[in-house]
């Protein structure tokens, strides 16, 4: 009996290669996705196989329907199964939320064209075989900043925002073959954001994060890695819901 796979998009970093290293190392084999650089991808790759997983590198913009669905043809052919996906890519720009000139049309429709149409893609593109495989899984990652309405842009807020309506309209069309869920990371320290805010602004904000949060803690890709695998190896009655991993940031402190 073959494995079972775990398909994650933007998994050469970050919280798409924490979650492909954590799949591996429960014993699946995966397909690591990049859309530029293949080096790292191919690192993680490694590290995956170093606990005996069959890993698939895959390059893909998931903004292009034509690259999302020969990434779907590689997987089944070899493969020949789909049981996870992960919805991890994503884009945004840095942009202060009241500088209202500072997004245009094009910056939301690139932002949106990943977040949200890249997401939908893949699921379209991988739901005949996800709907072979008993209690499969899509996992969508979208963030606090469309639950707390604050964020690196406007933008990136309301695609999250969509992404989490995309998520529960899914869960009920694609219902009860496959379950659809999405888990929305509070500030994370990974390197994207710290080259994204720039050091000393990530070092503030860490700060101010932590001192406001239940938990006083940012979190790590690991942490989000942990409730990716949950919702999508396990939750088997679970559809539907956005689940919130953010160290107590949106309960605050007394």
């Amino acid at each position: 009996m073959s494995k079972r796979v775990c398909v994650i998009t933007g998994s050469s970093s970050g919280i798409g290669a924490a979650s492909a290293i954590l799949y591996a190392q429960q014993g699946w084999d995966v397909c690591v996705n990049f859309s530029r650089d293949e080096n790292p991808a191919q690192e993680i790759a490694e590290q995956c196989r170093s606990y005996g997983s069959n890993v698939l590198v895959e390059q893909a913009d998931v903004a292009e329907d034509s690259q999302c669905r020969r990434l779907a043809q590689n997987v089944a052919s070899h493969f020949g199964r789909c049981d996870v996906l992960v919805n991890n890519a994503g884009t945004t720009k840095f942009v202060a939320l009241a500088d209202l000139e500072g997004l245009s049309a094009v910056d939301f429709q690139q932002i949106y064209a990943v977040n949200v149409i890249g997401a939908y893609q893949m699921i379209r593109a991988l739901l005949p075989l996800l709907k072979l495989q008993l209690g499969a899984g899509i996992v969508n990652v979208s963030s606090i900043a469309a639950l707390i309405g604050s964020g690196s842009s406007l933008a990136y807020v309301a695609s999250k925002g969509a992404l989490n309506a995309l998520t529960l309209g899914l869960a009920r069309a694609l219902g009860p073959e496959v379950r659809v869920n999405a888990v929305a990371p509070g500030m994370v320290d990974s390197p994207w954001l710290k080259k994204g805010l720039g050091s000393e602004r990530f070092v503030a904000l860490k700060s101010s994060y932590e001192e406001s949060s239940a938990l006083r803690s940012i979190v790590t890709p690991s942490d989000v890695a942990e409730t990716i695998y949950w919702l999508g190896a396990g939750a088997a009655k679970t559809t539907g819901e956005v689940h919130v991993v953010d160290g107590g940031r949106r309960v605050g402190r007394a």
